[in-house]
């Protein structure tokens, strides 16, 4: 894998979270190490990619023919390569820690072809034009680190997996992608086209709990592009597609409890759930009780 040749210099400091960008052209990646001297960061840029990265410690730098960008501590950005190397190096003695999301520039051509107009210029340019591009990095935001601090630890559930960290990749990428509107501002058409598509993704969600749709499935579905889809569920819903899918499944499992011919393990295997732990952690936060407990409590949690 070229990644893993990339980081031979610190074998342990990098782990490949999702994805794979030969295969599927996207890659989701954990850093962390150490390094007594300068790293060569652009060898591990795939040409023809755009890559976003998270940079909560150690000191970087990118540059292509026209400037260069400093990647400091608790900053986020992303760069655009072309056919031809960006300039990139990680400062020696530092500890370094950022996450990495690679996209080959054919995969957000097919996701964002028919949103082109919703994205930021400098975005729109570096995912549709052939050139280099290295964004000013901004200050990460306290939704971004949230988001980084969870990449860790995903849902033990397989079928689950691909659908959170796609979610997540869109979350941390949000605020690159698109220009900020005013949801007002959108006709009646466009809501209501945007409201139809949330509904059938709830739908969807709803159908088979214990193994979910990934997120281009549900796109495919409804008709337009993942992160598009992303976008209006959150802003329709108020959650992201896999806070609502967690909310949905627990509601499932209490249903499953509260009827007396499930017992919790035999619930948490319904609604998706391979690790008990994992189930009951969810099913506490979200219900508000033990899920051994809730048979006993049902009353008093229904009656809240």
């Amino acid at each position: 894998m070229a990644e893993q040749g990339a980081w031979r210099d610190v074998p342990q400091g990098w782990r490949q979270l999702y994805g794979n960008f030969d295969r599927l052209g996207l890659s989701v990646e954990w850093h962390d190490f150490r390094t007594p001297r300068p790293l060569d960061w652009g060898v591990s840029f795939h040409r023809q990619s755009i890559e976003f990265c998270l940079n909560l410690g150690g000191r970087g730098a990118v540059s292509d023919s026209r400037s260069r960008e400093d990647f400091l501590p608790g900053t986020s950005g992303y760069y655009a390569v072309a056919d031809e190397p960006l300039v990139a190096s990680r400062h020696a003695h530092d500890h370094h820690q950022f996450v990495t999301l690679e996209f080959s520039r054919s995969h957000l051509q097919k996701q964002l072809e028919d949103n082109g107009a919703d994205l930021e210029p400098a975005m729109r340019a570096s995912i549709f034009e052939d050139r280099p591009h290295v964004s000013k990095p901004r200050a990460m935001t306290i939704e971004q680190r949230k988001v980084v601090a969870s990449l860790t630890e995903p849902p033990v559930a397989k079928a689950a997996q691909i659908l959170w960290y796609q979610s997540k990749a869109l979350e941390l990428m949000a605020h690159f992608l698109f220009e900020p509107k005013d949801p007002e501002l959108f006709c009646m058409r466009q809501k209501r086209v945007a409201r139809d598509r949330v509904e059938r993704t709830k739908e969807m969600l709803a159908r088979d709990l214990a193994n979910p749709p990934t997120l281009e499935q549900l796109g495919a579905e409804v008709g337009c592009s993942p992160f598009y889809l992303s976008r209006i569920f959150s802003r329709e819903v108020g959650l992201t597609i896999p806070q609502y899918l967690r909310n949905i499944r627990m509601e499932r499992a209490a249903e499953l409890l509260r009827s007396g011919r499930f017992n919790v393990s035999e619930a948490a295997v319904e609604v998706g759930y391979s690790s008990l732990s994992h189930f009951s952690k969810a099913f506490c936060e979200t219900i508000g009780c033990c899920p051994v407990l809730y048979p006993a409590a049902k009353h008093v949690i229904l009656d809240r």
